[in-house]
């Protein structure tokens, strides 16, 4: 293993390690941490621009863990934790909100279809169908929670877990065409191949593969439950954690390409570069990439919330860090910009995925509000990857890249 460690910013430290598969990344622990001295520290990497913030929170009761989806006219659509849906402009102002009407969080990111409708799932126990407008189409009952969020199939089928222990697929009337008994609580929010295999993850620790008629391809077994969504690559292999502190990469059959370990238990989602690169938080807390032949590097020492997935876009990542900051790197580990949202509305660490506009700008949730972040300099697009963010793509369609 090689170990470099190099200053970046007063306080922080850059960890850069060259990692085996299996690595004893448990060692960055001892080193996660700001010197107060004995490094010469570089200058303090710029601060991005706030162009607007908006409380899309109600109460302070709990943070709002919907990523906001992003339709291609820029509207974006943020769901919160009071259980409501919100229709935001580009520039910062409410098109309409849509209330669920029972103040039952909604954990799950929205997700848009072709014709504008927007699906999302809510711990009332329904999953939703809402207009462009924010008009209901149509609601289905489930017996329990719905925190994962929907993947759109090319023919419009709606496929989503429930904690009632069953994996859905809806036609686009709302009406069930099947439902899988997976037998245990499925969170994870599904993906799609480009043959319309469906990918999810649940907490019997197993990682499943069903075919569009809802019949079980394979199954491969874990260590541990699986909340994280699966990413899939250019070559059709799929990417996702489990909570044995595992990254998987699985051949298209099932088989196993190799593992790669991250420290300790992780519900983060995997992202993709264009070199086929995957980033991924891991715990204790570390941002890692991890390369195509399952080698990892940690590109910083300090990726909080691990459930938050970073956002890859030309030359460069976007990662929550503590406290209170987005922070861009280089793929080469340079520090680019950070962002602090202590100076904005609440001030919180990211409680969501971010997502990157058309013309480069980011949207962040951080806890009860909505930030758009204008990068310093450049403001790349999303990567020419397979699967440069949370959910694939900014309409979260668990396709991947439009």
């Amino acid at each position: 293993m090689v170990l470099h460690l190099r200053r970046v910013a007063a306080g922080d430290l850059l960890l850069w390690m060259n990692l085996s598969r299996d690595g004893a990344s448990l060692l960055g622990t001892a080193i996660l941490f700001g010197l107060a001295g004995g490094v010469p520290a570089q200058t303090t990497p710029p601060e991005a621009t706030n162009l607007w913030g908006l409380k899309v929170g109600i109460t302070e009761d709990g943070p709002t863990c919907s990523s906001p989806a992003i339709a291609p006219d820029g509207t974006l659509y943020q769901a919160n934790y009071e259980g409501q849906l919100w229709a935001v402009t580009p520039q910062g102002q409410v098109r309409w909100k849509f209330d669920t009407g029972t103040e039952t969080e909604i954990k799950s990111s929205p997700a848009i279809a072709d014709d504008g409708t927007i699906y999302f799932g809510s711990r009332n126990r329904k999953f939703y169908a809402v207009t462009p407008q924010g008009k209901l189409k149509w609601t289905f009952p489930t017996g329990a929670w719905v925190d994962s969020s929907p993947a759109i199939a090319a023919d419009g089928t709606v496929y989503f877990g429930s904690w009632d222990k069953n994996f859905y697929a809806l036609d686009a009337q709302g009406g069930l065409k099947w439902k899988y008994d997976v037998g245990e609580i499925v969170v994870s929010s599904p993906a799609i191949a480009k043959d319309g295999t469906i990918y999810f993850g649940a907490f019997d620790s197993k990682f499943y593969a069903l075919s569009p008629a809802g019949r079980v391809k394979w199954t491969f077994a874990t260590g541990s439950e699986i909340s994280s969504s699966p990413a899939i690559g250019a070559d059709g292999s799929v990417y996702f954690t489990s909570m044995d502190g595992n990254l998987y990469r699985l051949n298209r059959d099932g088989t196993e390409r190799w593992h790669f370990h991250t420290g300790g238990a992780t519900e983060a989602s995997p992202v993709l570069d264009e070199s086929g690169n995957v980033y991924v938080a891991g715990n204790p807390y570390i941002e890692y990439y991890v390369s195509p032949d399952g080698r990892g590097h940690g590109i910083t020492g300090l990726a909080c919330p691990v459930a938050v997935s970073a956002v890859v876009v030309t030359g460069r990542v976007y990662c929550s860090r503590p406290w209170r900051t987005l922070q861009a790197y280089h793929t080469n580990g340079e520090v680019l910009w950070i962002y602090h949202s202590g100076d904005n509305l609440t001030g919180d660490n990211l409680s969501a995925s971010p997502v990157v506009g058309a013309n480069g700008v980011v949207y962040a949730t951080c806890r009860q509000s909505l930030h758009a972040i204008q990068p310093v300099g450049m403001a790349p697009p999303l990567a020419k990857s397979a699967w440069p963010m949370f959910r694939g793509n900014p309409r979260h369609t668990g396709r991947g890249a439009d």
